[in-house]
């Protein structure tokens, strides 16, 4: 991933000035657009990482915003955000927070925002052989093609919209981690988690429920199965990704 981004605001702003300067200062080449679809859509270019800036209100542009929703899961660009608790809220009823990487409140330290794009365009330059393997298991397309977004700058992914095709994937593919979602169809992850638990070949594989679940029956209904860790869908996406780095780390 390159040190471009595409910053998303009135170009006449004060602060999209602002905060495209210092970027660039830091060392990004900035391209700078109008808060519209149609302004996007005429990009010949687009950068990998986009940053929205909420203010001149901008947050109340729903087709914008709703554009932006759907276009991430296929165009695969991290999204941050810019704005005032409010206007950051009323974004967030057009673009799920699954799909945001990141959000700030303004004003913004500018340099502080690039240190922290420097680690996401560091770590996307490693060797993908050197990355660990993470198998997400979901069967909600839109969760399974967000979390690739998120995790793929650190780690392989791979996905798997049931049991029955992740079991037949560890079959003949090693990896890391298991994401294993808990309410599924047909096999559910606890299900799951017994049958890669009962095969020598993957009994020791380490598995993390990533879950909507949350009540405290269902936690201690696969305690037995000794998951690595239980994980909300609704954590932010620092607190999740961070999580699974730390598991990393622990373990060398």
């Amino acid at each position: 991933m390159e040190k471009q981004v595409l910053l998303i605001g009135n170009v006449k702003s004060f602060m999209v000035s602002a905060i495209a300067k210092g970027l660039e200062k830091e060392g990004y080449e900035v391209t700078c657009c109008e808060p519209s679809k149609k302004a996007i859509l005429e990009l010949e270019y687009k950068p990998s990482i986009y940053i929205l800036y909420l203010g001149d209100d901008v947050a109340k542009d729903s087709e914008l915003e709703s554009y932006l929703s759907e276009v991430i899961d296929s165009e695969r660009f991290l999204l941050y955000l810019i704005g005032t608790r409010e206007e950051l809220d009323m974004a967030m009823t057009f673009i799920p927070n699954i799909k945001i990487t990141e959000t700030y409140l303004r004003p913004i330290d500018v340099k502080m925002l690039a240190e922290q794009l420097d680690i996401v365009v560091r770590d996307s330059s490693v060797d993908e052989e050197q990355k660990k393997r993470i198998l997400v298991i979901d069967d909600d397309g839109t969760m399974l093609r967000m979390i690739k977004t998120w995790l793929s700058v650190k780690y392989r992914v791979y996905m798997a919209s049931s049991g029955k095709i992740a079991l037949s994937f560890l079959q003949n593919n090693e990896v890391d981690l298991v994401l294993l979602d808990y309410e599924m169809p047909v096999m559910n992850g606890p299900q799951v988690l017994k049958l890669i638990r009962a095969n020598l070949q993957t009994a020791e594989l380490p598995v993390m429920f990533l879950t909507a679940k949350s009540d405290k029956d269902s936690v201690i209904a696969v305690a037995n199965l000794k998951p690595e860790k239980y994980l909300l869908k609704t954590m932010p996406k620092a607190q999740l990704i961070g999580a699974i780095d730390e598991f990393f780390t622990k373990q060398g």
